[in-house]
């Protein structure tokens, strides 16, 4: 998302900034944020409503679900959210997207790139797919660089002070005992944060990661092929925290949030993870 003007803080109230949130695609098991589920709201609707309602002027929700995108834009109101197809495997798709939204709106304050896919298996590095792992790094890994990047271009043109908050994940801190093309790829995210953040900060341009632990997304119950309260108990087994339910996505909306307004404004390089004392 992008904004404007006066301080991002009470979480981007009243401030009108425009925000950018990629999350699309083309292979089959893709987006961390598929649309519908029958047990909780869409993902990117939860995130991108909960920016609608703290104050951001305009909306910018990317993926390659044209429908479903549009419907999530259309619920929130066509005002303030928009849809544009984009597919994050291709730079030029990315490059499209983000100057359709600076011309659009000005300027880009906010990125939340939030594209990606799971492993198609339980791989261990003895199982080891090289082609799966090269489709899976296209999205999670240079997907995501291509939208720092292209993002990060926007804000220094338009001098402006943004912030770019990355989706990683709690293995990229753990490591995993399956999974590992999955995990290999968010720990490569955190290495781009970490990087771009110590090379944007002579722009005042802000780069953070966010890792969920286990969510209940559709994307997390295709990977389990459990249904969703299953998958929440499985979940919540692996956590330390307990007595506060389920780990749902408006946690981790709030934490991406945080990490977007102002009321992190000195917080750039940190990885801020969600997980509830994720034990594994």
């Amino acid at each position: 998302m992008g904004v404007q003007g006066q301080s991002r803080s009470a979480l981007v109230k009243d401030t009108g900034e425009v925000a950018l949130c990629p999350c699309g695609a083309s292979y089959p098991v893709d987006s961390d944020c598929r649309f519908g589920h029958a047990a909780e709201a869409p993902a990117e609707s939860v995130r991108a409503r909960l920016f609608a309602n703290h104050g951001a002027r305009a909306i910018v929700i990317a993926d390659i679900q044209d429908q479903l995108g549009q419907g999530v834009a259309e619920s929130i109101g066509l005002h303030c959210c928009r849809y544009i197809h984009c597919d994050v495997t291709d730079e030029q798709q990315i490059k499209a997207m983000v100057e359709s939204t600076v011309r659009m709106y000005g300027q880009l304050d906010i990125m939340f790139s939030n594209a990606g896919m799971m492993s198609k298996t339980l791989t261990t590095i003895l199982e080891l797919d090289l082609s799966d792992y090269d489709t899976l790094f296209a999205v999670n890994a240079r997907g995501m660089a291509a939208c720092v990047k292209h993002a990060a271009r926007a804000m220094v043109e338009g001098g402006v002070k943004g912030s770019i908050v990355c989706t990683a994940s709690v293995t990229a801190t753990t490591g995993s005992d399956k999974f590992i093309d999955y995990t290999m790829s968010k720990h490569a995210v955190l290495g781009l944060m970490r990087s771009a953040s110590k090379q944007l900060g002579a722009y005042g341009i802000r780069v953070n990661c966010v890792s969920p632990a286990g969510v209940a997304t559709p994307l997390a119950c295709d990977a389990g092929q459990m249904g969703v309260e299953e998958t929440e108990n499985y979940f919540g087994q692996l956590m330390g925290l307990k007595g506060r339910g389920a780990l749902k996505v408006k946690h981790v909306a709030d934490a991406v949030l945080f990490l977007a307004s102002d009321d992190s404004e000195f917080v750039t390089g940190h990885n801020l993870v969600v997980d509830g004392h994720y034990r594994r």
